[in-house]
């Protein structure tokens, strides 16, 4: 039991890793903005869409699986 919950384990991790680095940057800073206090940033906020957004929910759902993994993990070896 405890090998495969390792082997879930490092493959989600594996998984998550890539998830993380998939991600597309956020940092939209320029000198401007840093300038004048970041004003520009009142509008800049927006709803992900399309890749941006499938992206978040993977990386979700894989932080909650390597979170409930990890707990799983620690009862076993407790036990």
């Amino acid at each position: 039991m405890y090998n495969t919950i390792m082997t879930l384990f490092l493959i989600v991790c594996v998984i998550l890793i890539a998830c993380v680095m998939m991600q597309p940057a956020k940092n939209d800073n320029d000198a401007m903005s840093a300038l004048t206090g970041g004003a520009g940033d009142l509008f800049s906020r927006r709803k992900a869409r399309g890749f941006e957004a499938v992206m978040q929910i993977v990386t979700t759902i894989f932080g909650a699986l390597f979170f409930i993994l990890a707990l799983a993990l620690v009862y076993v070896s407790s036990h």
